[in-house]
């Protein structure tokens, strides 16, 4: 692990995310937040920064202008799988059905878990300094998720005695389930499982049926 310099404030803002990047800057950060995504994910929080540098295609010193933190990184890419989850969500309700949507979502919340799973010693101490950080992320989550189990509730698809805060509460729970190499399988088989539940009893047949692993 390379050595960091000095911790920003908690509440200084990124001085790169300040003005507008050159086009050559932003392709950069935008590469960084992605291979450091991947890296967090398979690796946890401790993954290497040279080795997250190496896989964006450029040098340590590169990772530290934009990203002067270890915990700096580790909360653009938080954001960055909130705000593509959420997106994720308008995008799907636009292309299929709202049952399917709805479990192609939960399936991608997967993915989601897995990162966040990956950082949580950095989000344990960013809890401690930014005090606004998941409360607002959450909230976008929730949010999200309920518009995708109105519109099928509305359709017909899915059981209308269904809460999205109790769905989300069932989909919490594959973040404390144990490591295993199995894990995201095993959690996709369960996305579908809940999803068998809440087509269970609906007003009419399910459009598009089984499970949709991404």
């Amino acid at each position: 692990m390379a050595s960091q310099p000095p911790a920003t404030t908690k509440d200084e803002p990124d001085a790169t995310a300040a003005k507008p990047l050159r086009a050559d800057a932003q392709r950069n950060r935008d590469a960084l937040v992605e291979a450091a995504a991947a890296a967090f994910a398979t690796h946890g929080a401790d993954a290497s920064l040279e080795e997250i540098a190496r896989q964006a295609g450029v040098g340590i010193g590169t990772l530290y202008r934009h990203f002067p933190t270890r915990e700096h990184l580790v909360e653009v890419v938080y954001r960055r799988e909130v705000e593509s989850l959420c997106a994720a969500a308008d995008e799907l309700a636009l292309h299929h059905p709202p049952d399917v949507a709805l479990e192609q979502w939960m399936q991608r919340f997967v993915d989601y878990i897995a990162t966040k799973r990956g950082l949580a010693t950095s989000l344990r101490i960013l809890l401690n300094t930014n005090s606004t950080l998941f409360s607002d992320m959450s909230g976008r989550v929730t949010l999200a998720l309920r518009q995708l189990i109105e519109a099928a509730v509305a359709d017909g698809s899915i059981r209308s005695d269904v809460d999205a805060s109790d769905v989300l509460h069932a989909l919490g729970g594959i973040y404390s389930a144990p490591d295993t190499e199995d894990w995201r399988d095993r959690s996709r088989r369960l996305v579908s499982l809940l999803m068998d539940g809440l087509r269970f009893g609906a007003g009419k047949s399910a459009k598009g049926g089984g499970s949709t692993n991404m």
